[in-house]
C-alpha cells in the first residue's frame, strides 16, 4: 500500500490587501476577543475570491480556499495555473516559510524547498560555505554534507568560483549551486517554483534528469511548479490545477495540462472582433469568427478537421490569402495552411460578409495546441490573430499504435512499409 507523505486537509490562507500593518486597534480587539473566548476569527469569514482581474469590494482576499489531495512517497507532481492562482502561496505554506489561515498540512519526511533563485544562500559567504550553511538548515550534519560536497559541486560546475561569495555570482550560477545542494542532500521531498528557467537548456535536462532520478530510485516525492508544460508533462505523472486560490483538479497530469490550457475557450463558434491583432490593421478586410464544423471538443488523431473563417470586406479585393497556423503550448510553429494551395487568386467583387472553409488532416500526435488566424491581400500588410483559441487532438482508440502517442513525436507522418 502507497505511503502518503503530503496531505493537505481543509487548506486555506486569507491576506489583506493594502498597507503593510495590522489595521486598526478595533479589529485587533476583536479578533483578540474572539480568541480569548476560543471562537473563530471574524475576519476569515470575509473576503473574496482571487480574482485578480477584477476589482473587489472587501479588504481581504483568500489567496487559497478549502485545498485538499494527498500525495504518496515517491510521486513527482506537477503544480499549474495562471499567475495569482496560488501556485507559490501553497508551496510556501507547505514550506512553512508562512502559515496557514485554517486547515492541516500533514508532511511525513524531511523537505528541501526552492521556491527563488538563491533561498537561504548568503551573499557574503562563498559557494562552499553556502553548501554547508544550507545543508545545516536542512538538518543535515556537517560529516554528511561533506561527503557529498565534490558531487553537488560537479553537478553545479561551478568548481572554479566555489570559494568566490556568492554575491558575485550571476543568477544562473545562483540557481545551479541551489538546485544542487537542495538535490543531492538526504531530504524525502523536494520542492521547486519555477527555478529552472533561470538556468540555460543544458542545466534544464541535467535537473529534469536529477529529478527523475530522485524519484525512481531514491524514492525522493518531488513536487514541481513551471510554467513550462513540456517539463512539467515530461517530468511529472500527477498533477493538480489550481484557479483563483481553488483547486479545480487533481490526477493524471496530462489530463490537468490540458484542462488548464483549454480552460473555457473550447466552442463551436468563436467571435474573434474583440481579440488582439499583430500587424497594421487592414482597411480593406476584417475577420470576424471561427466556426467549428467538426466537433470542436472531440478531434481526433489522424481523422480530418473541418472549420470556417468569416470575414467582412470593405472594397473590391484582388488575390486575398486568408490561412491559418497551429503551434504547440512552447509556440513553436507545427503547421501553416493558406488558401493559396488551391485557390491561388481568391477575389472579392463587392463589399460584404464572406466565408472560406477548410478540411485538413493535421497529422500532429494527441496533444493541445493553439489555433492562430490570418490575411492579406495583393501587396497590404498581414493582419494575424495569434491565440484564436486551443484545440485538443485526442488519441486514437487503437492501442497497438504506441507511436501516435506524445512521447513518440509531434508530427504523424503517413507511411507504407513493405518486407522484401
Amino acid at each position: 500500500m502507497a505511503e502518503t507523505i503530503i496531505k493537505v486537509e481543509n487548506l486555506s490562507k486569507q491576506y489583506r490587501l493594502g498597507e503593510i500593518g495590522t489595521g486598526s486597534l478595533s479589529h485587533d480587539l476583536n479578533r483578540w476577543w474572539h480568541k480569548v473566548r476560543g471562537k473563530e476569527d471574524p475576519y476569515l469569514k470575509l473576503g473574496e475570491t482571487n480574482d485578480r482581474t477584477t476589482k473587489g469590494n472587501s479588504e481581504y482576499v483568500w489567496a487559497l480556499r478549502d485545498i485538499n489531495f494527498e500525495i504518496n512517497r515517491g510521486e513527482v507532481w506537477g503544480v499549474v495555473g495562471k499567475n495569482g492562482a496560488g501556485k507559490s502561496t501553497l508551496l510556501k505554506l507547505l514550506s512553512r516559510i508562512t502559515t496557514p489561515s485554517t486547515g492541516i498540512i500533514k508532511i511525513n519526511g524531511k523537505m528541501a524547498s526552492l521556491l527563488e533563485v538563491g533561498t537561504g544562500f548568503h551573499g557574503e559567504l562563498t559557494g562552499r560555505e553556502n553548501i554547508f550553511l544550507n545543508g545545516a538548515i536542512l538538518g543535515m550534519k556537517r560529516k554528511e554534507i561533506a561527503s557529498k560536497l565534490d558531487e553537488i559541486v560537479a553537478f553545479a560546475g561551478v568548481e572554479k568560483y566555489i570559494d568566490t561569495p556568492v554575491k558575485r555570482y550571476s543568477s544562473g550560477m545562483y540557481v545551479r549551486l541551489a538546485f544542487a545542494v537542495a538535490a543531492h542532500l538526504d531530504t524525502d521531498i523536494l520542492i521547486l517554483d519555477e527555478v529552472l528557467a533561470v538556468g540555460d537548456a543544458s542545466f534544464q535536462r541535467k535537473c529534469l534528469g536529477k529529478m527523475n532520478d530522485a524519484a525512481t530510485n531514491q524514492g525522493k516525492t518531488v513536487l514541481f511548479v513551471s510554467h513550462n508544460l513540456s517539463q512539467v508533462q515530461g517530468l511529472c505523472k500527477k498533477g493538480m490545477l489550481l484557479e483563483n486560490g481553488q483547486l479545480k483538479l487533481t490526477g493524471d497530469i496530462n489530463r490537468v495540462v490540458s484542462e488548464y490550457v483549454l480552460g473555457n475557450q473550447q466552442a463551436s463558434h468563436i467571435d474573434i472582433t474583440q481579440l488582439p491583432r499583430v500587424g497594421p490593421k487592414s482597411m480593406d478586410f476584417f475577420i470576424r469568427k471561427l466556426n467549428f464544423i467538426t466537433d470542436a471538443t472531440n478531434i481526433t488523431e489522424n481523422e480530418p478537421i473541418e472549420f470556417e473563417i468569416e470575414f467582412e470586406c470593405f472594397n473590391a479585393i484582388k488575390e486575398l490569402v486568408i490561412g491559418f497556423s497551429i503551434r504547440d503550448t512552447m509556440d513553436t510553429k507545427l503547421i501553416e495552411c493558406r488558401t493559396t494551395s488551391n485557390i491561388p487568386n481568391l477575389n472579392i467583387e463587392k463589399p460584404g460578409i464572406y466565408t472560406v472553409s477548410v478540411v485538413t488532416k493535421l497529422n500532429i500526435t494527441a496533444g493541445v495546441y493553439v489555433l492562430n488566424v490570418g490575411a492579406r491581400c495583393l501587396n497590404g500588410p498581414l493582419e494575424y490573430i495569434p491565440s484564436v483559441t486551443n484545440i485538443e487532438i485526442l488519441p486514437c482508440n487503437n492501442e497497438l499504435e504506441e507511436w501516435n502517442k506524445p512521447s513518440a513525436g509531434i508530427v504523424n507522418t503517413p507511411s507504407q512499409w513493405t518486407l522484401k
